[in-house]
């Protein structure tokens, strides 16, 4: 064994089991192999300085970065509250196509740019979710309304459910209830006014079901209506052995 080999024991040794203080980073940076090897959910560092621990795990973080470990480089950047690297590594994602994770790194970074950006593209290239996802992060009502408007003319009902209840805009949820309606879309229409709190229309869809034949559907849009004139027409008429 070499005098390096021993060296970097040594301070692992003192990373996992000692109270000792350290403030020389560059000798961190030559255990930075073993460290990542053991990842950063095995490593303590509580017994170092705030600036010390920061230091060691903003180098983990680049170095996973660097090897393409994208969620141990966000783990790393998470813990330090390194907003321009986790921006970065929003950039990184972006380049390999993966959207989702892209968006999830720039809400951490609070890159609002790269958000409006990002969410504006995926609003343009019919990707919903991932458009819903960055404006969501932005807190864009607007940019929400016009996702949701969309995902409405596109008879995309989950994906309008989720714009409209996230911006709590009841009024919409109803309108796209009764679309949804319309369309026999019955279980997105007993989302729709379940979340927009329409009694009125719940005993409405309740009707709707029971002309169908879709008796538990009809129960249960009536029990949310609190419509229990209703529920005990079925249970009379329908529900006897």
């Amino acid at each position: 064994m070499n005098q390096q080999e021993t060296y970097q024991q040594k301070v692992i040794h003192i990373v996992e089991n000692t109270n000792q203080q350290n403030s020389d980073s560059t000798a961190f940076k030559k255990i930075l192999p073993q460290l990542l090897e053991k990842g950063l959910d095995k490593i303590n560092l509580s017994m170092f300085n705030e600036e010390m621990r920061k230091d060691l795990l903003n180098a983990m973080g680049e170095e996973y970065l660097r090897k393409g470990k994208f969620p141990e480089a966000m783990k790393s950047f998470i813990l330090t509250g390194n907003k321009k690297k986790l921006s970065d590594l929003g950039d990184e994602y972006d380049k390999v196509g993966l959207i989702t994770s892209a968006i999830d790194a720039y809400g951490l970074a609070d890159a609002k740019e790269k958000l409006l950006k990002t969410g504006t593209r995926c609003l343009n290239d019919g990707k919903l979710g991932d458009a819903i996802k960055a404006f969501r992060a932005l807190n864009n009502t607007e940019l929400l309304t016009k996702v949701g408007d969309d995902c409405l003319k596109k008879s995309r009902w989950e994906y309008a459910i989720e714009v409209f209840h996230a911006i709590n805009n009841k009024q919409k949820l109803a309108e796209l209830g009764d679309k949804c309606l319309q369309e026999h879309q019955f279980a997105y229409t007993a989302k729709a006014y379940e979340l927009s709190e329409d009694k009125e229309r719940l005993s409405k869809l309740g009707d709707a079901c029971l002309k169908e034949g879709l008796i538990k559907t009809a129960v249960d849009a009536y029990t949310k209506a609190g419509n229990e004139i209703m529920i005990q027409f079925i249970k009379e008429n329908f529900l006897k052995e």
